[in-house]
């Protein structure tokens, strides 16, 4: 198993866990895994991928750790692909080494944070995500955590005004005028919603490291600052600037920014930092979510990202935690309906395409038992 330099086109479009056939694979692994398949159409999902990318573009969701992390779920506790996942054990830790280096020395200059560094698809969150499987006691794992930890210390703005440690100097994707100055992102999928939710697993898992508790709370407590609550339920906008919370309308129930992905963060926080009062709030805040009128018909697609399949994951793993279960079991059967309404997607891979739609659709409810089964929506970290 070798590596590559910085990838061409075709080859990241070969290894990209979101949107090529490493995210497919994961739909294969899913039904070998229940019988609905074969494991042979397992191996030919990840073969033909090229030499694997681990150069600073490589992240959960492209090149050895994607790989890493498909191989994890298909060996599903056994010694399938053995071989494999200790080579790429010794690839993703050197990564991970050169990856918290780079960051503490950018902390260290007093330089600003992107979302290349610290998030879930291209970031030490994703890596992290990874590293809990993998090497839950690991020292690349507790590194990781360590460096999230520092991530939630307070910055110096440009008025040496006091900005949260994951503040980037560059805008959205989305929106590339939305926030001049830059911001301090709330979202599951770019912003401190998925080191909190990180954090909170490995803190479940019993992992920690110094300062881990109270990162935990210093960013709930960013969160319930810009926290906004009316007669139609709680919302979080998604960012901050230097003129204060973005408006937080009624807006897509998507697990990447929306109320369900940040839900489903602070229930795993509430349930580490035993907080009742919080657990119940994300719980409510996602109940009143999906039953605002009109919520679900802005859902314009089946997909993970910001579709119905994420919205139906989310819902579910919520639901394996919260204090009332079965509030939760006549929405999934709305979301599962909104799903089959959408139109199919034209891609075929896992974040926004044909794989994510149906991974979440096998845990739809139509039996007795509808809990969500597999821990291939760890990269989503909701398990």
């Amino acid at each position: 198993m070798t590596a590559a330099p910085p990838a061409d086109t075709g080859l990241a479009s070969r290894q990209s866990l979101a949107h090529g056939p490493l995210g497919a694979a994961l739909l294969s692994v899913e039904r070998a895994r229940r019988g609905a398949g074969d494991w042979a159409q397992v191996h030919d999902s990840v073969s033909g991928t090229g030499p694997l990318i681990d150069g600073p573009d490589a992240g959960l969701y492209l090149g050895a750790p994607a790989m890493a992390f498909v191989l994890h779920v298909a060996a599903d506790g056994t010694d399938r692909y053995a071989g494999a996942l200790h080579r790429l054990d010794g690839i993703v830790a050197a990564h991970t080494r050169r990856r918290l280096a780079a960051a503490h020395a950018r902390i260290d200059a007093g330089s600003h944070a992107t979302f290349a560094e610290y998030d879930l698809f291209r970031g030490l969150t994703g890596i992290g995500a990874l590293l809990l499987r993998r090497q839950p006691q690991g020292a690349e794992t507790k590194a990781v955590l360590e460096y999230l930890v520092r991530l939630t210390h307070p910055v110096p703005g440009p008025a040496r005004e006091p900005l949260p440690g994951w503040w980037v100097g560059h805008p959205p994707a989305t929106d590339t005028a939305a926030t001049p100055g830059g911001h301090a992102n709330a979202g599951m999928a770019h912003g401190i919603t998925g080191p909190l939710a990180l954090l909170a697993l490995a803190m479940r898992a019993g992992i920690t490291v110094d300062g881990h508790e109270d990162a935990i709370r210093r960013i709930c407590r960013w969160l319930d600052g810009i926290r906004q609550s009316d007669h139609r339920g709680v919302r979080w906008p998604r960012w901050t600037t230097q003129h204060g919370p973005a408006p937080a309308l009624p807006t897509v129930p998507s697990w990447c920014y929306g109320t369900p992905g940040l839900a489903r963060a602070q229930q795993l926080a509430a349930i580490v930092l035993g907080d009742h009062d919080r657990k119940r709030m994300a719980e409510r805040a996602l109940l009143l979510c999906m039953t605002d009128p009109g919520r679900l018909d802005l859902i314009a697609d089946r997909g993970l990202c910001h579709g119905f399949g994420g919205l139906l994951r989310t819902v579910q793993r919520v639901a394996q935690d919260a204090d009332s279960p079965g509030a939760f079991a006549a929405l999934t059967g709305r979301i599962t309906t909104g799903l089959l309404a959408a139109a199919v997607p034209d891609a075929s891979g896992f974040l926004e395409g044909k794989a994510g739609a149906a991974l979440a659709f096998q845990d739809a409810p139509d039996s007795d038992d509808p809990a969500p089964q597999g821990q291939w929506d760890a990269c989503l970290l909701l398990t």
